[in-house]
Parts: C-alpha cells; sequence; structure tokens
C-alpha cells in the first residue's frame, strides 16, 4: 500500500523487525497471525496502530513494525526472477539521470525491483513501459508491484522478446537486465531521444566486453561507462568500530551510454586541400600543409 498514513489497514504490508534485525515481511487481514521461531504475533494488535509500534509476541519477543521501504521489500518480496539488489537500484536511477516525468523503456521486467524503482523515480507524470518474455514473471512481477504501489496507471506490461525489435520511439530512458543486450544496440539508437541514455545490468565482464564494443561500433553512443557498486556495512559499538565480516561485494556491472548525434571519421588534411583548393599548385599546397 502507498505510504503515509498515520496507521496501519488491513489489506497493508509491513515489516516486523527483531532485536537481531531480522525482517519479515508481512500483509494484515483481519483475524490474522504471523507464526515464527519467536512466537505468534496477532495481526490485530498492529491494525489500526501507528508506524514504529514496538510489540511482544507470544514468546515474548520484542518486535517493531513499519511500512518498508522499496529496498526491504525488494530484498522480502516473493521472487520469480532474480531481484537486482538496492545498492545497484540506486546507482541505475543517478547513473540514467532519471527525472519524474520520464518516458522509460524496461527490458526485462523480472520480479518487478527496478519496475517499481523506475515508477518512483518518474513520478505519476512520467511512464514505464516493461517488457518480459516469460508471462510467470510478469504476473509475478504485476503482483509485487500492486501490493507495495497499489494501482499503477503509468506501467505497461507487455509480453514479448524484446530480441525481436523495439517498436517504440522517441524514449527518454532505456534500462535493460538482459543477457545479450548487444543484440539490440540498433534499436536501443533508434528508440532513444537524442541525448537518452541506455543502461545495461550484466553479471560478467565478457558480456560487458560485448555491449561496450558494439555501443562503440555502432556510431551513435558517447559517454561509455562501466561501473560495479561495492557495498560494506560498519559494525558500530561503544567499545568496537570495524567492518562488518560480510559485505555485499559483486552483483553485476552497470554499462551506461548517451545517444549523441552519429560520429563521422574526420577527413585527412590532404583531402581537405585537394577537395577545397584544387587549383592550388603543389607548392601552395605543401605550405598550406605546413601551417
Amino acid at each position: 500500500m502507498p505510504p503515509g498514513r498515520a496507521a496501519f489497514v488491513a489489506g497493508e504490508t509491513v515489516i516486523m523487525i527483531d532485536s537481531k534485525q531480522r525482517l519479515y515481511l508481512v500483509t494484515l487481514h483481519p483475524g490474522g497471525k504471523y507464526s515464527y521461531h519467536g512466537g505468534i504475533v496477532p495481526f490485530d494488535d498492529i491494525i489500526g496502530q501507528e508506524e514504529g509500534l514496538m510489540l511482544n509476541s507470544s514468546h515474548d519477543h520484542s518486535l517493531v513494525v513499519f511500512r518498508p521501504s522499496l529496498g526491504q521489500y525488494v530484498l522480502k518480496m516473493p521472487r520469480g526472477a532474480q531481484v537486482i539488489y538496492p545498492k545497484d537500484l540506486s546507482a541505475i536511477v543517478m547513473a540514467a539521470d532519471i527525472f519524474p516525468g520520464a518516458v522509460i523503456l524496461e527490458a526485462g521486467t523480472g520480479s518487478g525491483a527496478l519496475t517499481m524503482t523506475l515508477l518512483r523515480a518518474v513520478g505519476t507524470d512520467g511512464r514505464v513501459i516493461s517488457e518480459e518474455i516469460r508471462e510467470d514473471f510478469a504476473r509475478r512481477a504485476v503482483a509485487n508491484i500492486r501490493r507495495f504501489m497499489g494501482e499503477t496507471p503509468n506501467l505497461e506490461i507487455r509480453i514479448r522478446d524484446i530480441y525481436e525489435g523495439i517498436d517504440v520511439h522517441d524514449v527518454d530512458r532505456i534500462v535493460l537486465d538482459l543477457p545479450e543486450p548487444w543484440r539490440i544496440v540498433d534499436g536501443v539508437a533508434k528508440a532513444l531521444r537524442p541525448g537518452g541514455y541506455v543502461v545495461s545490468y550484466l553479471p560478467t565482464v565478457l558480456q560487458v566486453k560485448q555491449l561496450v564494443d558494439t555501443l562503440s561500433r555502432q556510431g551513435e553512443f558517447a559517454l561509455v561507462d562501466t561501473v560495479e557498486i561495492l557495498e560494506r556495512h560498519w559494525h558500530v559499538a561503544e567499545m568496537s568500530i570495524r567492518p562488518e565480516h560480510r559485505m555485499v561485494a559483486h552483483t553485476g556491472f552497470l554499462t551506461v551510454a548517451r545517444k549523441g548525434a552519429r560520429f563521422f571519421p574526420r577527413l585527412r588534411r590532404t583531402h581537405e586541400v585537394t577537395e577545397l583548393s584544387p587549383e592550388l599548385d603543389d607548392e601552395s599546397a605543401s605550405e598550406l600543409d605546413e601551417t
């Protein structure tokens, strides 16, 4: 459900956090309950209460209840496909300079994590067109998106194979979570408006290399860049400050490029002399070459 309500309501999805910072994602319904290793939590103890509620389970384990952030929801929601991690989702928004009101083409939808991030970024005045080849993934994504965001009239999910061609035009951004994005680089160039960005999420350097080579050969993309985001938390206590023993290291590479005018190779200077001043004699042309 959309955030901002003063009290929890039936049908809303919440996150319960225990004393060890473990997260439990639940959807509230009257008379229901959540059973876990720490006991039972009746939903009627949560419905009607304000966000930040602290309560005890039937085994006297403490819990605090909030509306989930998008990052928390993404990591706990049901998945059909592997999701893009929050550290990469936030980087995609910045790398592609996604703005309110933008029109974005996404492929593929997966479990909907990236789709929700894009919807948040473009706002109600923007539009997201998301293409997914697998209908079961698309169904799961729709359910995940509706559970967290409610109705999203500015989202269009299409079941199709984007490798067969891109049939939208003049979009502001294209965001790809595909294994072989180099296959559609020409289509991306035609679909993007001038100055638009394309961002691709890939797990291996071999895929990155093939994509970057294709973008460079295509001739309409500038500022091609690849980045990897590493995230390390720190343990901070009264007598101990140190890095956590575990970190979210490699998940994938982000390759971003911006569409410009097609680059033409410069004419050699001798050609410029010959074509622009064919009447010059050899001596004059030589003098011009030396200037």
